[in-house]
This record gives C-alpha cells, sequence and structure tokens, in this order.
C-alpha cells in the first residue's frame, strides 16, 4: 500500500511539471501575441499553425546555445542560482489543492509564504555571483522590492486566515461555495493585483531589470540554459499568482474547466497591463508600499478581527 501512494505521488508530481511547462510555454507565446496585437502587428506567426511551435523552437535554440559565464563570477553559485529560482517556482505548486489528495498541506499558505521568501535568495545569488556592479544593482533592487510586497501580501493573506481560522488552501474554495470573497473585500483584492506585480517584477514594477538605466538587470550576464531557467521561473510565479488570485477572491472548484478560464484571465491582466501601462518610478513603488499598503492592510486586519469577534458573539 505505501509503495502505491509513493508511486502515485511521483506520477502525479511528473504530470504536474509536464503541464506546468507546457502552461508557461504557452503563456510566452500569449504574451507575445497579445503585445502584438496591442502594438498593431502579428507577433510570432511563422513556426508551425499561427505560430503555435514557436515556445518550442525558442526553448530548443536557448538550451542548446553555448553557455558561455564570466571569468570573474563565483561559478558554482552562479551556475546554480538560476536552479535555485527555478526549483523554488516549481516547489510552491504543490501547495495547489487537489481534490484526489496528491499532497494534502494543512498548512499550505505558511509553506507557499516560506517558499516566496526562498526566492528572494535566487535573486540575490544570480546578481552578486556574475561579479557585475550592473547585475548586483538590479539584485538589490529586486530583493528591496520583494521584500517589501511580501509583507503587504503576508498581512492581506492574514485577514482572510482569520476570518477561516485554517491555513489549508481547501478551505478557500469551500467558503466561497456561494458567495465569491472579493464581494466582502474588494480593497484588498484591488491590493493583491498591484502586489503580484511587483511581487514577480512586473511592468509597471519591473525595477529589477530596467533597461534604461540596469541593462536588464541581475540576468545580465546569464545565456542560454541559466536565462532560460530564469525566464521559467518568472512565468511560473506569474502563473501561480494568478492560480493563487482565482483560489482567494474568486473561489471555484478546481477540477471545473470556469476555474482555469479564470486563472487564464487573471495571467491575461499581466499581460494587458505589460502592454499598457509605462514604468513607475522607483521611491514612488516603495512609497505605495510601505506608505499606503501597509498601514491599510493592518487597518483591514484590525476590522477583519473585530468582524469575527462581533461574528462569534452574536
Amino acid at each position: 500500500m505505501y509503495f502505491i501512494d509513493v508511486f502515485m505521488v511521483f506520477i502525479n508530481s511528473l504530470l504536474l511539471i509536464i503541464c506546468l511547462l507546457v502552461g508557461v510555454a504557452f503563456l510566452t507565446l500569449l504574451e507575445r501575441k497579445v503585445l502584438g496585437y496591442i502594438q498593431i502587428r502579428k507577433g510570432p506567426n511563422k513556426v508551425g499553425f499561427m505560430g503555435l511551435l514557436q515556445p518550442f523552437s525558442d526553448a530548443i535554440k536557448l538550451f542548446s546555445k553555448e553557455q558561455t559565464f564570466p571569468i570573474y563570477s563565483n561559478y558554482l553559485m552562479y551556475y546554480f542560482s538560476p536552479v535555485l529560482s527555478f526549483m523554488l517556482s516549481m516547489i510552491v505548486w504543490l501547495v495547489m489543492p487537489y481534490y484526489f489528495m496528491m499532497i494534502n498541506f494543512n498548512l499550505g499558505i505558511l509553506f507557499m509564504l516560506c517558499c516566496l521568501s526562498m526566492g528572494v535568495y535566487g535573486l540575490m545569488i544570480a546578481g552578486w555571483s556574475s561579479n557585475s556592479m550592473y547585475s548586483l544593482l538590479g539584485g538589490l533592487r529586486a530583493i528591496a522590492q520583494t521584500i517589501s510586497y511580501e509583507i503587504s501580501l503576508a498581512l492581506i493573506l492574514m485577514s482572510f486566515i482569520l476570518l477561516m481560522l485554517s491555513f489549508n488552501f481547501l478551505n478557500f474554495l469551500k467558503y466561497q461555495y456561494f458567495s465569491w470573497m472579493l464581494m466582502i473585500s474588494l480593497p484588498l483584492m484591488l491590493m493583491w493585483l498591484a502586489t503580484m506585480l511587483a511581487e514577480t517584477n512586473r511592468t509597471p514594477f519591473d525595477f529589477a531589470e530596467g533597461e534604461s538605466e540596469l541593462v536588464s538587470g541581475f540576468n545580465v550576464e546569464y545565456s542560454s540554459g541559466g536565462f532560460a531557467l530564469i525566464f521559467l521561473a518568472e512565468y511560473l510565479s506569474i502563473l501561480f499568482m494568478s492560480m493563487l488570485f482565482v483560489m482567494i477572491f474568486m473561489g471555484g472548484y478546481t477540477m471545473s474547466m470556469m476555474f482555469y478560464m479564470k486563472m487564464l484571465f487573471i495571467s491575461f491582466f499581466f499581460l494587458w497591463v505589460r502592454g499598457t501601462l509605462p514604468r513607475f518610478r522607483y521611491d514612488k513603488l516603495m512609497y505605495l508600499a510601505w506608505k499606503c499598503y501597509l498601514p491599510f492592510s493592518i487597518n483591514m486586519l484590525i476590522f477583519y478581527i473585530g468582524l469575527k469577534v462581533f461574528l462569534e458573539i452574536y
């Protein structure tokens, strides 16, 4: 019996990894198509039918290119930091609440926050080990930004943890059977949207790779497979954040098609924002995190504590 359980976990994890990688491949294609149509052009349309094979040809090209590395870099750390980022982006997906119980997390929210916090180390090591001033600056900016917005992320989550008194993501789906969470927490939802963009270093908060001043940021010295892994980690984070948003605010049943349609819409929102908004200013980003989101999320947390106590009494 024990052997069957281990075998099933292995098979399910393998299926998850394959589905995620295919999902990321087509998300990059969707991004290039969406940006193309926003800018009134076609996007990739030559490789395969309507460019459907373009992501796979890009992956083959990236992984078959020569791997270069700066001669003064700290080679082992330089080499393994993209692998660390990629592995953490994959591991965090284990918290997705499967109804057939591949792995059931009663403390899924804590596990997710730990994995997101560990992601900072991938950025830090990638920026520092390249031994380039530009990548170090990009890494420092990315770390400061990620840490700042993780605090808002955790505080927003704490409001819902207090309402449900549980760390299990399955309860989010159970509690939203009749009504979505965004009906009672619209301000928190809007804050979460902006925090998602900042947490994944996406436009308009992509200061880690401000082209005008940092020539691509912490990944400037990476090429070939290393760059591809950093790229994969970023897009896995986008998909994960979309899934998290749907699970927390829009409810649903993870085995229904509607859940994944909502997830696709939130992923599309990331791309829509990239094609529409200009880049923020860095000091305004930090002001937004510490002077606006932090006080507001603490106030909302106190409000939800009061609401919970009121409901318990009456």
